[in-house]
C-alpha cells in the first residue's frame, strides 16, 4: 500500500462524557475525516446528545451503539470493526474526554502516509492539570511494556491517541481474546508488537480538565492491568526465542506487502535451495517421509508470514460468518497452519505427479460422465478451475496418461522458483504451460486455434490478472462482495465454446485420495452488448456460489493468501461477525 490509497477515519469510544462530546467532535470535525463514534452502553442523556449529534453531521458521522457498558476496549474494538466493514484502510482512535489535542490529527496521518503499516502512537507531553498520581503511576505500566517486548518502542502505551492500520489490527481483535476495558489499551499495542509491526511516535499536548469525568477504576482497571502484564509476561517467556531473532530483522513498514494487496505482489517465499532439498528428498525417500519435513517448514512461515495470517483469518472469517449453523474452522492460528500446511502439501503432491510417484488410481472422478462425454467427442472446452485443491497435479496426470490435451493458461511470475523445480522434475511440465499477462486479442486467437484442435484449455477464476485489475465483476462469496475477474466469461464468449467448471480436491484420512469434480458450467456464453454487463455479472455470481461450495467441502484447501474481498483501488472487506447496532441520522 502506498501513502496515497490511506482511506482513514476517526473512532471515538464513549461512555457518559456528554458534555465533553459535542467539543470533541467539533473540534475533530474540521479536518474532514469520517468520525465513527461508539456509544458504550451511555445513559439517557449522553444518548440524546448522541442523536442530536449524528442528526447535525449527517454523513460525516456514524453512531454505533452498544447495549451496554463492555469497557473502552470492547467498544474501540467494535469501532475498528465497523470502519474496515465500511472500507477503511487507517483508523485514528481518540477518547471522547476532551483531553487530546485534535490540531495534531494531521500529523498523524502524515505519518501514516509515511508509513502505512506502522502503528501511529501519541506521546503524551503534559502541563500542570495532570495528576501526578496518574503521571508517575504510568511508568510501573511502561515499564512492564518495555519487559514484554524486549525494546524501548513503545514509550507510552496507555495514551488515547494512536492511528493503527487496520488490517493488522483486526486480524488481532479476531482472533485473540484481548482485554475489554482500560487494559486494552496496553495489550493490543504488545501483541501487534510482537506480530513485528513498526511503532512511530508523535509528542502530542494532553490537558487535565478540572471538571473532567474519568471512568478509570482505581481498584479494578488495576487489578485488570495487572492480570494482562502477567499474561503478557508468559507470552513473552514463550516467544523469548523469537523476540530476540526479530531484533536482528527489521520490521514491517512502508515497503512490506500487505495482505489485502493484490496476489501479484505478493512475493514468493522460500529459496530455491531448500525447494530443491524437498525435492532431493521426495525422490530418495518418497512423499510420506519428505511431508514430516513440512511441518517445521510450516511452522516457520507461519510465525514470520503476518500478512499471510491474516489473510488466512480473513478468509475462515468470511467462511464462519457466511455459514453461521454449519461446523466451519475458527479463525486463528491453528487453522491457519492448516491451511498453510494443505497448501505445502498440494505442492509436494504436484511434485509428486510430475516424478510419476502417484499413480492414476490415486485420483478418481466424483462422476466421470461428464468428462468422459466431453473426451468422445473430440471438443474442446474452456475449463474454469481455482486456486482450490491441485488442479496442476491433475494436469500431470492427464499429460503422462494422454487422457486428454490439457493446457494451462496461468501467471507464474509469482512463482518461477517452484515451477523451475517441476520443469527439473518432468520436461514435459512447460510444454502445455502458456504464460499470459491479460486476456487480449492475441491471448483469445491463440486460445480459438488451440480450441479448435480439440485441447481442454484450463484458467482459474478466483484471481484477478495483474494487468486487468479494472475488469472485474462483483459477486457476493462467503457472505461478502468480491471482486470477480471478467476475463474467463469475456473469453467463453470469444471462443464459442462449452465451459466446465473443474476442481481437484484432496479427501481425509490416511490414504488420503483426490477427488475430482467436474460439471457443465454452459453450452456456451453469449455477451449481448446492451446487457453485457448484466451477462457477466449473473456468470460470475454462478461461478462463486460453486466456488463457495466446494470451500465449504475443504475449507483448508483453498490457497489464496491475500485479500480477496478487496476492491481493486479499494481495501474493502465487508461482512465480518459484528455486534451492536447501525444507528445513522
Amino acid at each position: 500500500m502506498s501513502g496515497a490509497d490511506l482511506r482513514t477515519c476517526i473512532v471515538i469510544p464513549i461512555y457518559n462524557h456528554k458534555e465533553a462530546i459535542v467539543g470533541t467532535v467539533a473540534r475533530l470535525s474540521v479536518h474532514g475525516l469520517p468520525m465513527i463514534v461508539v456509544d458504550d452502553g451511555s445513559d439517557e442523556a449522553t444518548q440524546a446528545v448522541l442523536a442530536k449529534l449524528a442528526c447535525d453531521y449527517g454523513a460525516r458521522m456514524m453512531l454505533r451503539r452498544l447495549p451496554v457498558n463492555g469497557g473502552k476496549g470492547a467498544a474501540v474494538m467494535e469501532g475498528l470493526r465497523a470502519a474496515r466493514r465500511a472500507g477503511y484502510t487507517h483508523a485514528l482512535q481518540i477518547d471522547a474526554d476532551g483531553q487530546h489535542d485534535a490540531d495534531d490529527v494531521p500529523r498523524f496521518l502524515a505519518a501514516a502516509r509515511a508509513e502505512p503499516h506502522a502503528v501511529i502512537l501519541g506521546r503524551p507531553v503534559y502541563d500542570e492539570s495532570v495528576p501526578k498520581s496518574r503521571l508517575y503511576g504510568r511508568y510501573v505500566t511502561h515499564a512492564w511494556v518495555w519487559i514484554e517486548t524486549l525494546s524501548f518502542t513503545i514509550r507510552d502505551s496507555m495514551c488515547g491517541f494512536r492511528l493503527y492500520p487496520l488490517d493488522a489490527a483486526c486480524a488481532l481483535i479476531d482472533s485473540t481474546r484481548l482485554g475489554t476495558r482500560m487494559d486494552f489499551d496496553i495489550e493490543i499495542l504488545v501483541r501487534l508488537y510482537w506480530r513485528r509491526l513498526a511503532f512511530r511516535a508523535i509528542p502530542t499536548r494532553v490537558v487535565y480538565a478540572a471538571d473532567g469525568v474519568s471512568h478509570f477504576d482505581v481498584l479494578w482497571d488495576n487489578v485488570r492491568i495487572s492480570a494482562s502484564h502477567t499474561r503478557l509476561v508468559c507470552g513473552m517467556l514463550l516467544r523469548l526465542p523469537m523476540l530476540l531473532a526479530h531484533k536482528a530483522m527489521p520490521r514491517r513498514t512502508s515497503g512490506a506487502t500487505r495482505a489485502g494487496s493484490g496476489w501479484w505482489r505478493v512475493a514468493e517465499r522460500g529459496s530455491r535451495l531448500g525447494m530443491w532439498l524437498l525435492a532431493l528428498s521426495c525422490r530418495l525417500f518418497g512423499v510420506r517421509f519428505t511431508g514430516l519435513w513440512l511441518h517445521p517448514v510450516v511452522g516457520y512461515f507461519l510465525l514470520t508470514g503476518s500478512a499471510a495470517r491474516a489473510a488466512s483469518h480473513r478468509y475462515f472469517a468470511h467462511l464462519e460468518h457466511a455459514a453461521p449453523g454449519e461446523r466451519t474452522p475458527r479463525p486463528g492460528w491453528r487453522s491457519a497452519y492448516r491451511q498453510m500446511l494443505a497448501f505445502a502439501q498440494s505442492g509436494l503432491d504436484k511434485l509428486a505427479a510430475w516424478s510419476g510417484r502417484i499413480a492414476a488410481d490415486e485420483v478418481m472422478f466424483d462422476e466421470p460422465g461428464p468428462f468422459e462425454a466431453l473426451v468422445e467427442s473430440g471438443r474442446g472446452a474452456l475449463v474454469i478451475g481455482a486456486h482450490l485443491g491441485n488442479l496442476e497435479m491433475t494436469r500431470a496426470l492427464a499429460v503422462r496418461n494422454g487422457h486428454a490435451k490439457v493446457t494451462a493458461i496461468v501467471y507464474t511470475e509469482h512463482a518461477k522458483r517452484f515451477n523451475s523445480i517441476l520443469s527439473s522434475a518432468n520436461g514435459d511440465f512447460a510444454k502445455r504451460l502458456v504464460q499470459v499477462r491479460d486476456f487480449g486479442p492475441e491471448t483469445s486467437m491463440m486460445m480459438k486455434e488451440r480450441i479448435d484442435a480439440g485441447e481442454l484449455l484450463v484458467i482459474v477464476g478466483d484471481r484477478v490478472p495483474a494487468h486487468e485489475s479494472g475488469r472485474t465483476t462483483d459477486a457476493r462469496f462467503l457472505g461478502a462482495t468480491a471482486p470477480f475477474a471478467q476475463g474467463p466469461y469475456v473469453l467463453a464468449h470469444a471462443l464459442g465454446c462449452p465451459v466446465f467448471l473443474f476442481f481437484c480436491l484432496k479427501e481425509r484420512g490416511p490414504g488420503a485420495r483426490y477427488r475430482l469434480y467436474f460439471e457443465p458450467f454452459a453450452e456456451r456464453i453469449d455477451l449481448p452488448r446492451r446487457e453485457r454487463a448484466q451477462h457477466i455479472a449473473a456468470w460470475a455470481q454462478r461461478y462463486a456460489s460453486r466456488l463457495e461450495h466446494y470451500c465449504r467441502k475443504a475449507p483448508y484447501q483453498w490457497f489464496n493468501f491475500f485479500d480477496f474481498w478487496a476492491r481493486p483501488g479499494k481495501t474493502t472487506t465487508d461482512g465480518t461477525a459484528h455486534r451492536g447496532t447501525d444507528v445513522r441520522a
